[in-house]
């Protein structure tokens, strides 16, 4: 407890020293969290943590405000090192970001443990202006990107602008990870759109046009271009979920194309491959898939759990994947639903069963995986953020999407990975591998718009 109180006084006093303001939103963050390590010795009792042993001695570590945070660790023995690009992909299988892999492994080293964690989470704010506490982590290296809702947008013109600023603060002397921030937004179509403009129409409209694939190819790119137009190079579309029933969860929005996975399989292909073709990431989603939610299934605002046969999820839900792995895709998005043929016990975003069984080494992805919103109704009895992106860190999940519209989220998400690292509460390795992944993709993002790039 001495240490502890230690811990607790020296992090308040540097707090301090950084300014009225920002003394007011850390203290009482690093009081708590200092409480956290005085009670590690216990800590072997919960679901997120390791023996007592493990958690005996939580190693503090310099924030970016020069303040120092028990919950996030920092002077190591074992220094962050680059690991192999095959470590926790099936044999054989590479990154389709394996251009960026070089640049990542040699950026890995030069990282804090705040700047490792902060490779795998994903911020959000709310209304038109980013928080001055944002972009000061950005600053420091401490994010890895950041969502846009509509309320973040205002006019396209104003985004742009919002955009450059994040890159530049990205682009700062203090961030060691000198590559463009995932900037990233729901761009779908039809309803579902968070920029105006294209792409007008939905994923069903697609389907039943009287040219299928030349839309979704139209759309892809459409989606693309709004995209890069205000600098954004992320799109967390296109949806890959087979509906099942007319005006169920995924198709009352017009959010799928077809209720015939093979038709799903080459027009969301086909959307993704207009888009990279654009240099604008595709991320397809919900694995393994939300196509026979009923119409009250909202991940968002329950939980939900899909009693589908194995057979059913891998011939109907999983098979858009296939081609959509083969042709590169950056990014899959992970579902918060149950499916019990394939984990019983865990959501798919905390299944290790799911994430590195069916998708990793059945299917062969080698890219990034990301969570849905961490805030989402369906993990309601996880917890807390802490929890929730320790237990998806530790099931295979690389990015954390922290989209609750508060930047705080994002923060206390990065501070709980990188005490998780310190304090061997998660493999290292692994843990260094997803964030190669990251800036592996980061780096395949770079243009010369960039202004990290000169």
């Amino acid at each position: 407890m001495n240490r502890s109180l230690c811990i607790q006084r020296y992090c308040f006093r540097s707090v301090v020293l950084v300014g009225k303001i920002q003394a007011s939103l850390r203290a009482a963050t690093l009081l708590a969290v200092a409480a956290v390590v005085a009670l590690g010795a216990t800590a072997s009792a919960r679901p997120d943590s390791a023996t007592a042993s493990q958690t005996a001695r939580a190693v503090p570590l310099s924030r970016s405000d020069g303040s120092h945070s028990a919950d996030s660790g920092g002077a190591r023995s074992d220094p962050i090192r680059a690991v192999s690009a095959a470590l926790g992909l099936a044999p054989g299988v590479t990154s389709p970001s394996a251009a960026g892999i070089p640049v990542a492994q040699a950026m890995l080293p030069t990282l804090t443990p705040l700047q490792l964690a902060g490779q795998r989470v994903i911020y959000s704010y709310g209304g038109l202006t980013p928080p001055a506490g944002l972009l000061n982590l950005i600053r420091h290296g401490q994010v890895a990107g950041v969502i846009f809702f509509s309320e973040n947008v205002g006019t396209l013109a104003h985004l742009a602008a919002v955009v450059r600023e994040l890159q530049q603060a990205a682009a700062s002397p203090l961030n060691p990870v000198h590559l463009p921030l995932l900037l990233m937004t729901d761009q779908e179509g039809g309803a579902v759109r968070r920029l105006p403009g294209r792409p007008f129409l939905s994923a069903k409209q697609i389907g039943l046009s009287g040219n299928p694939p030349a839309a979704a190819t139209s759309a892809g790119q459409g989606a693309a271009l709004n995209l890069r137009g205000v600098g954004l190079n992320v799109n967390l579309a296109p949806v890959l979920d087979v509906f099942r029933t007319p005006g169920n969860f995924i198709d009352q929005f017009g959010r799928s194309f077809s209720n015939n996975p093979s038709t799903v399989a080459t027009l969301g292909t086909l959307y993704l491959q207009a888009e990279q073709n654009l240099n604008v990431a595709a991320t397809v989603k919900h694995f393994p898939g939300l196509g026979a939610a009923t119409r009250t299934q909202n991940t968002d605002l329950r939980a939900v759990t899909l009693p589908l046969s194995l057979s059913t999820i891998r011939s109907v839900d999983e098979l858009p994947y296939i081609s959509a792995i083969a042709a590169g895709v950056k990014l899959v998005l992970v579902s918060w639903a149950i499916y019990p043929a394939l984990d019983p016990a865990n959501p798919a975003g905390l299944s290790s069963k799911i994430i590195f069984g069916e998708l990793r080494n059945r299917l062969g992805f080698g890219g990034v995986t990301i969570t849905d919103a961490l805030e989402a109704g369906a993990l309601a009895s996880v917890g807390s953020t802490q929890l929730k992106v320790s237990r998806a860190a530790r099931a295979g999940m690389d990015l954390m999407l922290a989209s609750s519209r508060n930047f705080r989220q994002g923060d206390t998400a990065t501070t709980r990975l990188a005490f998780a690292f310190v304090n061997h509460l998660l493999n290292q390795a692994d843990f260094e591998a997803a964030a190669e992944r990251v800036i592996a993709l980061r780096a395949t993002l770079a243009t010369s718009g960039w202004p990290g790039n000169g």
